[in-house]
């Protein structure tokens, strides 16, 4: 099975920005030119993610038509999409995916509907997990702002029997710290589930990239990207020469 490289595009007012642990923002530049870029390196999707909540939904449809018009490659959005409708205002604009997760926690129906009205392919349960203790994990939503009390395993098993295609998995310890991945976050859900898994949050060198290719098919990155420490092609390089198979 090919891992796939997948930039994560965290966007607000219309620009890509990046912090740590959800917090501390800092501006990485126009997701539009980004999304060109790395579909021109050969990355083999890309995650468009909107952090600025409802007030940026029309922001992020018009993104996702500009974008579109630049990559050829899967391109799945999120953030603050709530119904079918918004699901099909974001895959009219040329989205490949939706992704949910707030309003999955709120309203798990949704995760069926989305999959009876668009296809399972084509929709990604994003579920952001902060460790509780030796091998436990919390869904946390609102942009890591709110405990749900939900276990990460037990939820990601019901997210697959809801009809969900696919699920984006983020350590919320992890993100943005440059530390790799929660692999043992990774692993328990991967054990879980029969679902193609994405691993976010921590991703700092290629070695990280290679550990986390054990449990999940995507491997999704940002910082490392955004400011230029890797591009897509050395990450796949690297990989290859690990004996990971990635996409061309």
């Amino acid at each position: 099975m090919n891992r796939r490289i997948i930039p994560c595009l965290d966007t607000k007012a219309g620009r890509v920005v990046k912090g740590t642990n959800f917090v501390n923002l800092r501006d990485c530049g126009d997701p539009v030119e980004l999304a060109s870029l790395y579909n021109k390196e050969g990355a083999d999707e890309l995650v468009l993610l909107n952090l600025g909540g409802p007030k940026d939904q029309d922001i992020m449809v018009e993104l996702v038509r500009r974008a579109r018009e630049q990559i050829s490659i899967p391109l799945t959005v999120g953030g603050g999409i709530g119904s079918t409708s918004a699901m099909e205002k974001f895959l009219s604009a040329g989205a490949d995916k939706v992704s949910i997760s707030s309003a999955a926690v709120a309203n798990p129906e949704l995760i069926a509907a989305g999959s009876r009205s668009f296809g399972k392919e084509a929709i990604v349960v994003a579920i952001d997990a902060k460790q509780t203790g030796p091998d436990s994990w919390e869904v946390y939503t609102h942009g890591g702002t709110k405990a749900t009390g939900l276990q990460v395993r037990q939820w990601a098993e019901e997210v697959a029997g809801l009809g969900a295609g696919e699920i984006l998995l983020t350590s919320m310890d992890r993100d943005g710290t440059n530390r790799g991945y929660d692999n043992d976050l990774n692993r328990a859900v991967a054990q879980a589930i029969e679902l193609p898994l994405i691993a976010s949050g921590g991703a700092g060198t290629l070695e990280h990239l290679a550990q986390g290719a054990e449990w999940a098919s995507g491997l999704l990155a940002a910082s490392m990207f955004h400011f230029g420490h890797y591009t897509i092609r050395q990450a796949k390089e690297y990989l290859k020469a690990q004996g990971i198979e990635v996409g061309l």
